[in-house]
């Protein structure tokens, strides 16, 4: 028997997508996904893991602000964003949270030189391998703090093209990131940030680091920031602040890791 494919084409009439179309449980805290259809098409398609369903969205502009836009929608396999338009978004916080089946985002043309949160963006997300995120203007975001937290099986991340010159927050930003097995973060400046505590904790698979430019002047919080990343050893993290020397040893340490 042929698969039977769902679609669901929605007109120009003002209609809404209903949010208990994408989300796998009885929790429905909004009645509706925040994407009013006003026109033209702003999202190719949201394929659904049940059902093979999918589902266009036609949209001119946002209705509301990205922030939680698609928090708990664990139905979503992969997401077509190339024709967002996010240029005024400000808060992007949660917005792919516990988007716990998703396995692609495509943010070609995806604008965010206005965002100043990305909280939790990506949190739970535990079925992304991959995440290119090099197109990510984020000039102006000031915190990052749980950005990544529990993306299991994450192997790639690039995040060669961040500037982290306004960050002052990222706390638990890579915790439980526990198929990572390198971290290349060279080029974040660290200037402002208050906040490191459980930062990269969690990492058990991680056994490069690098975090040669971050200047920890500014710093209130640092604990537990390389806890239980049980392969990394000291020779293999490029640092320079001796704040980062002082605790990576600690940690290191505590994990029953070789010093040398």
């Amino acid at each position: 028997m042929d698969t039977i494919f769902a679609t669901i084409n929605l007109d120009h009439e003002g209609k809404k997508i209903k949010r208990r179309d994408l989300i796998n449980d009885n929790r429905f805290y909004y009645d509706e996904i925040d994407i009013y259809v006003n026109g033209d098409k702003l999202i190719d398609s949201i394929t659904l893991k049940k059902e093979n369903q999918i589902v266009y969205i036609y949209n001119k502009t946002l209705k509301y602000k990205c922030n939680a836009l698609f928090y708990d929608c664990s139905l979503l396999t992969s997401i077509n964003l190339s024709r967002f338009n996010t240029k005024d978004e400000t808060r992007m916080g949660s917005m792919f949270s516990g988007c716990s089946s998703l396995k692609s985002i495509n943010f070609s043309n995806f604008n965010t030189e206005n965002v100043i949160s990305m909280e939790g963006m990506f949190s739970r997300c535990g079925s992304l391998i991959s995440l290119d995120l090099s197109s990510f203007n984020t000039s102006k975001v000031c915190t990052m703090s749980e950005m990544f937290e529990e993306c299991e099986a994450l192997t790639s991340l690039n995040l060669s093209n961040f500037n982290t010159k306004e960050v002052r927050y990222m706390n638990r930003m890579f915790y439980n990131c526990n198929s990572l097995t390198s971290l290349n973060l060279s080029n974040f400046n660290t200037n402002k940030v208050v906040d490191m505590s459980l930062m990269i904790c969690y990492c058990p698979s991680l056994t490069y680091l690098d975090i040669s430019n971050f200047n920890c002047d500014k710093i209130k919080e640092m604990d537990k920031m390389f806890s239980l990343c049980d392969k990394l050893k000291i020779e293999n993290v490029k640092y320079k602040d001796s704040k980062i020397g002082k605790l990576l040893s600690e940690n290191l340490k505590s994990n029953n890791c070789i010093i040398y």
